[in-house]
């Protein structure tokens, strides 16, 4: 059965920097694209980043360019989030979601699957 679980979410202060783990599960995902979005209180849920399987392309939101980055372990089916320089509004329950189809992870609607997400939360 195909599943997504991610770890690394927790409490840190502006500035500093938390790892996120997404460790996928099931034969079917191991060539998923895949990606990391994002939901604060009260807020949609946004694209955070995307990483295609077979090129390795990636792609960031504005909000994080340069202070987040994808990547991918394809041997131990697991993708990355690695964020610096966190801000208070960087807080949201941060999910994984894998779609055999890039372009649905980057836009976020129709992806097959999705993880029950992480908190991280960034004090000022």
């Amino acid at each position: 059965q195909e599943q997504l679980v991610e770890s690394g979410g927790g409490l840190v202060q502006a500035g500093g920097s938390l790892r996120l783990s997404c460790a996928a599960s099931g034969r079917t995902l191991t060539t998923y694209a895949m990606g990391w979005f994002r939901q604060a209180p009260g807020k949609e849920r946004e694209f955070v980043a995307g990483i295609s399987f077979f090129s390795g392309t990636t792609d960031y939101a504005d909000s994080v360019k340069g202070r987040f980055t994808i990547s991918r372990d394809n041997a131990k089916n697991t993708v990355y989030l690695q964020m610096n320089s966190l801000k208070p509004e960087d807080t949201a329950i941060y999910y994984c979601a894998a779609d055999a189809s890039y372009s649905t992870v980057v836009q976020g609607r129709g992806v097959d699957y999705w993880g029950k997400g992480t908190l991280v939360t960034v004090s000022s």
